[in-house]
């Protein structure tokens, strides 16, 4: 199963939003290990310069003053709350406090040390940073800072950037989402006017801004290809129409003159030859028109206020105009048709019908059946022709649609190769499609049109 990936303006969206949480979480936490940084810092420099004036004590004063010292910080407390003091002899006894982790190498003491310690109301431990200097003399002094201050302050910046994490998500994904409907929008702008032109719509044109930007840059060359396009399809639908209109007159006076001749004629192999001759006129007079009413057809643009028209009635006109050649052929057309309408042009919609319905007489077996089905849903309106023929190979199903193409196999038959492209222009007329598909055996034609409820 293929799995269904997100739309371009969903990718858009979502890419914009994680630049815009990834450059918020980069931000935030260059801010948290700066602060977090700042603050360790202070409290070492607390910590430094407080071990410096106690060993200056016991420089002075020995290792009773410097005992004296503490114990009258550690009872008064006025000093520095947060301080932390321990103290041990020469000989290992704790005079003040203890050490933590007593039982590290010794050459590791003088270092930086970081523990917790047990709060006083019992709720927790307390980070302490602290320092171990060795005393002149054998002993150890421990000065260190709780940081219970800082932690508070990172928890309360912790606390704010989840808070802030969170907006910044939704701003993110609502930037995200207001940068994804102003990218759709422009080319949403673009698609519509590509779709009406390709229904037929040729002289529309893109909106230009005029602001220079990189969509308006497109939109100007989409028109400009556009210009190109139909001055290119004039060309050739005016070439097309010059030569049918200009070979039209004589070709009429050469069929005349061919049918006075062969009414006149004597001999069998004369008015053979003549009769010969007046069918291949006939047939290049319709090869003509077919051209200009395609050429026609092609340059109507379709008309959203058409008419309404029933559909039932227009294949049960094509089914009875064609039943006698069919039953000629020994061929039997069964109709199953629901009533349906569709906007249209009623002349043109017949002649799709009767188009489908002769080239499925022409290409139907002896003895066969020839289905016409009629059906509609509230969006749509489906229209299908089947024989019990040869079919089109499925390479060759697109192909059979331009002009004065024809299959290999079907050289033979009478036409000239404009009856699919005539079908097909009506259809794209009419807002439809039309699909070629395998019947088992034989070709069955579909042709799906916009319902007037859609």
């Amino acid at each position: 199963m293929k799995r269904r990936l997100p739309s371009t303006s969903a990718r858009l969206a979502l890419v914009v939003m994680g630049f815009f949480l990834a450059a918020f979480v980069l931000i935030g936490g260059g801010v948290y290990f700066a602060v977090s940084t700042l603050l360790l810092d202070d409290a070492r420099g607390l910590v430094h310069a407080d071990a410096s004036d106690l060993m200056d004590i016991h420089r002075s004063g020995g290792m009773a003053a410097l005992h004296a010292e503490l114990d009258d910080r550690i009872n008064d407390g006025s000093d520095d709350p947060n301080a932390v003091y321990a103290l041990v002899d020469g000989d290992g006894k704790p005079l003040v406090g203890r050490l933590p982790d007593a039982g590290r190498p010794e050459g590791t003491r003088g270092r930086w040390v970081e523990f917790n310690e047990q709060a006083n109301a019992g709720g927790g431990s307390l980070r302490v940073i602290a320092v171990e200097r060795a005393l002149p003399g054998g002993g150890i002094l421990l000065v260190g800072q709780e940081l219970a201050a800082q932690d508070r302050l990172l928890e309360m910046m912790q606390r704010a950037t989840l808070l802030a994490l969170l907006v910044a998500l939704g701003a993110g994904a609502l930037v995200g989402w207001l940068t994804s409907r102003w990218v759709a929008r422009r080319l949403r702008n673009l698609d519509a006017t590509a779709g009406r032109v390709a229904a037929g719509e040729l002289g529309l044109r893109a909106t230009l801004d005029h602001s220079g930007d990189a969509f308006d840059q497109v939109a100007s060359r989409f028109n400009a290809m556009l210009d190109r396009i139909e001055d290119l399809l004039d060309g050739v639908r005016h070439a097309t129409d010059h030569i049918a209109h200009d070979l039209r007159t004589p070709l009429t006076r050469l069929h005349n003159r061919l049918e006075g001749l062969h009414h006149e004629a004597v001999g069998d192999s004369v008015r053979a030859g003549l009769g010969r001759a007046l069918a291949e006129t006939d047939q290049l007079l319709q090869s003509f028109g077919a051209l200009l009413r395609l050429a026609k057809i092609e340059a109507q643009a379709p008309d959203a206020q058409a008419p309404e028209i029933a559909l039932r009635p227009l294949v049960e006109d094509a089914v009875d105009l064609y039943a006698p050649i069919a039953a000629l052929r020994g061929i039997r057309i069964e109709p199953h048709l629901d009533a349906a309408t569709a906007r249209g042009d009623r002349d043109q919609l017949f002649q799709m019908l009767v188009n489908l319905l002769d080239n499925a007489l022409k290409y139907a077996p002896h003895d066969s059946v020839v289905t016409a089905t009629l059906g509609a849903s509230s969006e749509t309106v489906l229209i299908e022709i089947a024989d019990r023929g040869p079919g089109i190979p499925e390479a060759e199903r697109e192909r059979v649609f331009d002009r004065f193409q024809r299959l290999e196999a079907h050289r033979g038959t009478p036409g000239v190769g404009l009856g699919l492209s005539l079908v097909r222009a009506i259809v794209r007329h009419h807002g439809g499609r039309i699909e070629l598909l395998d019947n088992a055996p034989g070709l069955r034609v579909r042709v799906v049109l916009p319902s007037p409820s859609a």
